[in-house]
């Protein structure tokens, strides 16, 4: 069942539009995020318990004998110390685990700890990295070098996350005890004493960025998100796991200390670990989302309910969550490349709760994925949430945490093989077995006083026996997020007045201006496009009360500049729907100011495109007979946007896109552009028209050259393909699914176009109730895994 196929196997991962595997060295960099990439099968090592969890037990021996027999871990390579942890280490340990308890069952009776020889053997590879004054990691090591000599080609950095170092615990510790060797425990607990000694004392919270040999914060902004989430989870489930009480102990303060400065009901806003009443930015990432989930295993459900409904919120106004908003819900990254950690908290949530709200909330994350993101190979992260463009980007982690946490919460019991409650959750959800388990020698928290309740789970049904109380909850985060929401407020003495500068005051060419701003800490940078940017330091305002004024500054300058950018429009998409595109390709295209509002067509505007002639459209089109009707590609350059809609309109276009002619410009690297009229009244225009930058642009220009005729759909973002394709094309799609099939099972596909019941077509995803998704999930995921190994 479980069948080889050519498309990524055993590449690190799969490349979902494309359909070819991932390979270091032959794409091109992507940075960091290529640090994960070892060279050792990543996404079949990560996604080994999963399988198990699915009962997909002949598909799990299988993979357990490829990753014996295939993988190898003595790569010259770099690789991250922390990925390679959770990923590899933590999926090598769940896969053992797994397979124990198979063997115990009476299956897998050939297994003989392959798996834990290989975690040994690559959890001796990372401990070079714990080779420092400190004992915290750094941050990258070479698999077969170490650190240090030239032949590493590491070992010069200075710095590392807090997540990156704290989150090492739980696997090596497992490994530890699964071994008898108490050498990686070791190296773990005195990286985690380390940081709990380098707290900042007055505020017990830690920065995102730590200097590994003195110990000092490189980066004092504190939060709960990226750079620090799992450091905090892993105190939380070090207690679990180990039973040691001094964990305990360090996640309770810290937590007190979250609650006390970061919370901002339902928000979380980072701060300054040295001044905790000044918040350090105004926007969340996406990282956070996982914090719902801590707060449910701590206990805590009222502010994990808020939380969550908060993001549970912007989920649904732009259909994934954002790498990062706003305090006002607005994008502020707009990539998504599937994370799990909303799905993970929801599954917590409705384990505590039972609420059956949070089993519709899965529906709406399975049904967006299967909309949005599902392309033939798998599923691509969303390069922008606004548009529904893609990216050739498939991390492990997707299908080893989102398909898990998707599967438990719809799960009945009768649908687990074992007790899941026996096992702990590793941050990327790997299982570990709670029977490594051992008493504590600690004597902390041994007085008895009303900190004690901090040491136990309180009855949630006695606490909130309110049926209603989750709903009551969740209904003014709603309107929050539809209307406006909280502003974060800043600790100011009364009678202090306002701020020396308010925001619609300001001049940028006032010396004056200039001194107030620079005493409140905050710089002015001058942008290449000629643009200003305001930054404020806080640390580097001349006292706490300027820099407070600074904050104020800044806030009234971001509501300032958000009144003036009320005409400021979102980006719109061009989707090319014609053969053998079908919807999948989408291209960021910038907006007009002026023409035909396509937020305000259900439909958008659907034609084939021809190239107008004169390119630049500066004058009366000699090709006014073939783009009438049709929607015209134009190049940016010699007269206004307003000019060239003219002529193509009066020429009888039903559309048109201009192409920049910068060479090598991309929305991947440029801000969105808008397009201005001529200064001139432009209500004539009355198509719509958009702009493409030059990379964008030439995959246009390319399917036209490679394609008789090509259609598109100009709209404010990317149309579900299911609902927007005709019968024709979805017998071409169909038929084509339909090779993939046989490909993978040699099975028939039942011919019924339009209501096709072909495992990879979305339609196959039907249920009993909402509660029965679970046979979709399975299915779902052991249909990706056949595409990637």
């Amino acid at each position: 069942m479980f069948e080889r196929t050519d498309h990524a196997y055993p590449a690190d991962e799969l490349m979902p539009l494309t359909c070819r595997g991932r390979v270091r060295g032959l794409e091109p960099s992507r940075g960091d995020i290529d640090d994960a990439l070892g060279k050792f099968s990543l996404t079949l090592i990560d996604t080994l318990d999963t399988l198990a969890l699915l009962n997909k037990t002949v598909e799990f021996e299988e993979a357990v004998r490829r990753v014996v027999a295939d993988v190898r871990l003595d790569n010259d390579i770099v690789v991250s110390v922390f990925e390679t942890n959770i990923r590899v280490l933590g999926g090598l340990l769940g896969g053992h685990s797994m397979a124990v308890m198979l063997k115990e069952s009476g299956r897998m009776v050939w297994y003989q700890d392959e798996l834990l020889h290989m975690a040994k053997d690559l959890g001796l590879r990372l401990l070079p990295a714990f080779n420092t004054s400190s004992g915290l990691p750094y941050p990258r090591v070479n698999l077969r070098y170490g650190v240090r000599g030239p032949e590493t080609r590491t070992g010069t950095e200075t710095d590392t996350c807090t997540a990156c170092a704290g989150t090492i615990i739980l696997e090596f510790a497992a490994l530890s005890r699964f071994t008898g060797d108490p050498t990686f425990e070791a190296h773990a607990r005195r990286a985690l004493d380390f940081l709990w000694e380098k707290r900042q004392r007055h505020s017990n919270l830690v920065g995102t960025t730590i200097n590994i040999h003195s110990g000092e914060w490189v980066r004092r902004d504190s939060g709960v998100g990226a750079g620090i989430d799992s450091y905090y989870e892993y105190l939380m489930k070090a207690y679990i796991l180990l039973g040691d009480d001094r964990f305990l102990q360090r996640f309770n303060t810290h937590y007190a200390s979250i609650m006390k400065y970061i919370s901002q009901p339902p928000l979380l806003l980072d701060v300054h670990i040295h001044k905790p009443l000044l918040p350090a930015r105004t926007w969340m990432d996406s990282l956070l989302a996982f914090f719902p989930g801590l707060q449910v295993l701590k206990g805590d459900i009222q502010p994990a309910i808020e939380t969550h409904e908060m993001l549970y919120q912007v989920t649904k106004k732009h259909n994934f969550l954002p790498e990062a908003f706003t305090t006002d819900f607005r994008v502020h990254w707009a990539q998504h490349p599937l994370r799990p950690e909303f799905a993970e908290s929801t599954y917590f949530l409705y384990k505590a709760t039972r609420d059956p709200y949070y089993l519709e909330v899965g529906r709406t994350i399975l049904e967006n994925l299967n909309r949005f993101a599902r392309v033939p190979c798998g599923f691509a992260a969303m390069k922008d949430v606004r548009t529904g463009s893609h990216e050739d980007r498939m991390d492990s982690f997707f299908l080893a945490e989102m398909f898990k946490y998707l599967f438990l919460l719809f799960a009945e019991e009768e649908d687990l093989h074992f007790n899941v409650e026996d096992y702990v959750f590793t941050t990327e959800a790997h299982l570990l077995p709670l029977s490594l388990s051992t008493a504590s020698n600690s004597q902390a928290g041994e007085e008895l006083d009303d900190s004690n309740f901090e040491w136990t789970c309180p009855n949630t049904r006695l606490l909130f026996p309110d049926p209603a109380f989750p709903r009551n909850l969740r209904e003014p985060i709603k309107s929050a997020v539809d209307n406006s929401c909280p502003r974060p407020t800043t600790h100011r003495e009364p009678g202090m007045g306002r701020p020396p500068l308010r925001a619609q005051d300001f001049m940028a060419n006032n010396p004056e201006h200039l001194e107030l701003l620079r005493r409140m800490g905050v710089s002015l940078i001058h942008l290449k496009d000629g643009r200003v940017q305001l930054v404020q330091h806080a640390t580097q305002a001349v006292s706490a009360v300027a820099a407070e004024d600074g904050m104020r500054f800044m806030q009234e300058m971001m509501e300032l500049s958000s009144q003036q950018q009320k005409e400021q429009l979102p980006p719109r998409a061009v989707q090319i729907v014609s053969h053998p595109f079908f919807g999948r390709v989408v291209l960021t295209a910038g907006p007009a100011q002026f023409g035909m509002d396509l937020s305000k067509s259900s439909s958008g505007v659907r034609g084939f495109v021809t190239v107008a002639e004169p390119y630049k459209g500066c004058s009366e089109l000699s090709n006014g007979e073939i783009v009438a009707g049709r929607i015209a590609l134009l190049q940016r350059g010699q007269c206004m946007f307003a000019e060239k809609a003219r002529h193509i309109q009066k020429a009888g276009a039903i559309g048109g896109i201009v192409i920049d002619d910068n060479e090598g410009s991309s929305s991947d690297t440029a801000p969105l552009f808008q397009m201005a009229g001529d200064g001139r009244n432009t209500d004539d225009v009355t198509l719509p028209l958009l702009f493409l930058f030059h990379k964008e642009g030439n995959i246009l220009l390319e399917a036209l050259k490679e394609n008789r005729e090509v259609e598109v759909l100009l709209s404010d973002k990317a149309r579900d393909r299911g609902e927007r394709l005709s019968k024709t094309v979805r017998r071409h799609e169909y038929e084509k699914k339909c090779y993939y099939v046989r490909k993978l099972n040699e099975n028939k596909c039942h011919h019924q176009v339009g209501n096709s019941e072909h495992s990879l077509g979305p339609e196959f995803l039907s249920w009993r109730h909402v509660s029965k998704k679970i046979d979709a999930v399975s299915v779902l995921m052991v249909n990706l895994l056949k595409l990637t190994k």
